[in-house]
């Protein structure tokens, strides 16, 4: 299997040539290069995962280098392929080379087009070298280039200081989560005796039960170690407390967003819990963390999504709560229906992020949803695609005959849930989460494609027309004010009359985007519509799933054969609360288009509550961002200017000028002044020879 090695180091290959050719060679040749280099690694995956499939290919190992070998450690690099290697390759090349081919379109009209293609080959790279490690050294090291990835693209445009902050908070909580998990990686050297991800999951078993020393206290080893790991999870996938970056992680270009949330960056928590999954089998209490943290997750961002009206944060929002219904799967036991829901929510989300660029990009990149409306007839092939993507999202199915993406893999976890019975919690809390999913995500189908066109009487169409296209990107809802009533009606905060007649924009018109940004959204259409009934087989059938996972994960057979029994209205939930989110986002934004503001009006210490996000960033800027501001300017003008600068070079400069003024008077220039001086030091010299 020696086409590993082109899939994981082809795009490094693409990221230095166009990183380092940047302006010196033409963007076409760094999108060239860069571009076939992930459909190559693309074209390579797909055979990899087929051959798992069909029983055809095993894991296998390939060498790269000696890295670090000292006593018994040993942290030489290695590619590990195997069945869950497979669906995580496929999962990030597909969707990577896909969001490549759209950013020709995208950013066809930014000066620096070669440092964007090679940030983002780079990212895959990273995010390559994390799924294939053989070693948690191996495994740390991709987990931080991912990291390093999104800094560089979050931040891409950086001359907006809104591009700044978002990179440097997302940097900043990555490296929260990052320090549980080198603590956990420590921690499972000093048990284990090994950094090899083999050996570590076959002695895991063995130590189940056994106690850690800690500060006169005794702990569970393996509950210390998986809770420590998970921590590294919250960060990287965005899970309740570490998941303040992920909304501001859209001061990206839309490329980057589909990238991170759908393929890269925030599933690579997932696959770690997954990947260690017989470490988690031998604590309940990290499990049970998992699950709780996981399901808190899914219900905390579905209702916050139900409140923005930036058409990427309500997509960013669904990604976290989708990330919860993976952690509450694995934390269940069920780690194959995680990880299914992982593989079909790569597609249909890469296509909601990609058709929202799309929108946008016809928008003049006005992202405010309430500036929207009546876009279908303009748009029609995003349109299309878009709605794909909601009813992939939304679970829509039929009971016994099958249906789009998420209907296989979302309903499979409630199921799953409910089966386990340690988790029939998170079943309630899941499908509740399901219902406001299904609200906010036709809320905003029906905000963007129907009603009455909106956007001709919008200052910040009229604005956003003249602006130009790339660093001067417009974030409508960035400073915007979060109270503002959805539509239809236009926000107060803007001026507009709710149900006033487009006055026309100087001839402006919604416009289709480039073949070459609509290919990509087709192809992911295809996943979204087929890829949960094509492929939920292997992922989640008790006999073919135990016979394609191979042990690469852990897999309870019992738990999906029980699955299967569980109640016709369990089966039926996830189809029953999804109809009745779709019927109250028709209400209230087709039918009766005051309900909103009736509603926020009624309500309006709930709807501030969740539309400033649960009062998370106030209270993290209150307990974290100004005791460290205090502590910086305490630092700077007590410790820097008030002692080192006051002893240090501005002591030692005061010390040197007075003594410099001291000399000086004595330099009077009069030959008696200096004889006076001689005749003192002789005296003072015989003195001192007399009086010895």
């Amino acid at each position: 299997m020696n086409s590993i090695l082109f899939i994981v180091f082809l795009p490094l290959l693409a990221a230095i040539v166009a990183g380092f050719g940047n302006k010196s060679i033409p963007s076409g040749v760094a999108k060239g290069i860069t571009t076939g280099a992930l459909f190559v690694s693309c074209l390579l995956s797909w055979p990899i995962f087929l051959g798992f499939m069909t029983g055809g290919l095993s894991a296998s190992v390939t060498p790269v280098l000696h890295f670090i070998t000292s006593g018994t450690f040993d942290a030489s690099w290695s590619l590990r392929v195997d069945a869950l290697t497979s669906v995580m390759l496929v999962v990030i090349t597909s969707v990577s080379a896909l969001v490549h081919l759209y950013s020709w379109g995208y950013m066809s009209e930014d000066p620096d087009q070669p440092r964007f293609f090679a940030y983002l080959s780079l990212f895959t790279f990273a995010m390559l070298m994390l799924v294939t490690a053989d070693n948690l050294i191996q495994m740390f090291f991709g987990w931080e280039g991912v990291g390093l990835a999104s800094y560089l693209l979050i931040g891409f445009w950086f001359k907006k200081p809104s591009a700044q902050a978002a990179a440097i908070k997302a940097f900043v909580v990555n490296r929260v989560g990052d320090l549980g998990f080198m603590l956990g990686i420590f921690g499972t050297y000093l048990v284990f005796d090994t950094v090899s991800i083999p050996a570590i999951l076959e002695a895991a078993p063995g130590m189940a039960g056994s106690t850690i020393g800690f500060l006169g206290y005794r702990f569970d080893t393996m509950t210390v170690l998986c809770l420590l790991l998970f921590v590294g999870a919250m960060g990287k996938s965005a899970q309740l407390g570490l998941h303040t970056w992920l909304p501001d992680a859209m001061e990206g270009p839309t490329p980057v967003s589909a990238l991170i949330h759908a393929a890269t960056m925030v599933t690579a928590g997932v696959f770690m819990v997954c990947r260690l999954s017989p470490m988690f089998e031998t604590s309940q209490t990290a499990l049970m963390v998992v699950t709780g943290i996981g399901a808190a997750t899914c219900l905390f961002a579905a209702t916050i999504g139900t409140t923005q009206t930036d058409i990427k944060r309500v997509i960013a929002y669904s990604t976290c709560s989708q990330l919860g219904y993976m952690f509450f799967a694995a934390g269940v036991g069920a780690y194959g229906a995680a990880m299914f829901h992982l593989f079909t929510h790569a597609f249909f989300k890469a296509l909601l992020f990609l058709g929202a660029g799309s929108v946008i990009h016809a928008m003049h990149h006005e992202q405010d949803m309430r500036f929207y409306g009546g876009l279908r007839k303009h748009i029609p092939i995003t349109f299309w695609a878009m709605l794909l993507g909601t009813l992939a999202i939304t679970g829509v199915g039929i009971y016994g005959v099958g249906g789009f993406a998420g209907y296989h893999s979302k309903d499979a976890i409630l199921e799953v849930a409910w089966a386990s019975g340690r988790g029939q919690g998170a079943f309630w809390v899941g499908t509740f989460a399901a219902l406001l999913t299904s609200f906010y995500s036709w809320r905003l189908m029906f905000l963007t494609f129907w009603g009455k066109p909106r956007w001709a009487g919008s200052e910040h169409i009229q604005h956003a027309v003249h602006d130009a296209h790339g660093h001067g990107h417009h974030d409508a809802h960035a400073h915007g004010d979060p109270a503002a009533e959805d539509a239809g009606h236009s926000p107060h905060a803007h001026g507009h009359d709710a149900h006033e007649e487009p006055t026309g924009t100087a001839g402006y018109h919604p416009h289709e985007s480039s073949l070459v940004m609509l290919i990509p959204l087709i192809v992911l259409s295809i996943g979204a519509v087929a890829a949960g009934f094509i492929f939920h087989h292997w992922f989640i059938e008790p006999e073919a799933g135990e016979t394609f996972w191979k042990g690469s994960l852990f897999f309870n057979e019992h738990l999906m054969h029980e699955m299967h029994a569980v109640p016709l209205m369990v089966k039926l939930a996830a189809t029953i609360v999804m109809i009745i989110g779709l019927f109250g986002a028709w209400m209230a934004y087709i039918y009766k288009t005051d309900l909103p503001k009736r509603f926020t009006t009624t309500f309006d210490a709930l709807y501030d509550f969740i539309a400033h996000k649960w009062y998370f960033d106030e209270l993290y800027h209150l307990l974290f961002v100004r005791p460290a501001f205090a502590i910086g300017r305490l630092l700077w003008h007590k410790g820097d200017e008030g002692t080192i600068d006051r002893f240090g070079p501005n002591g030692s400069a005061w010390v040197v000028a007075l003594s410099s003024r001291l000399a000086g008077r004595v330099q009077t220039g009069y030959v008696y002044t200096y004889a006076f001086v001689m005749l003192i030091g002789l005296t003072a010299a015989a003195t001192w020879v007399i009086a010895g």
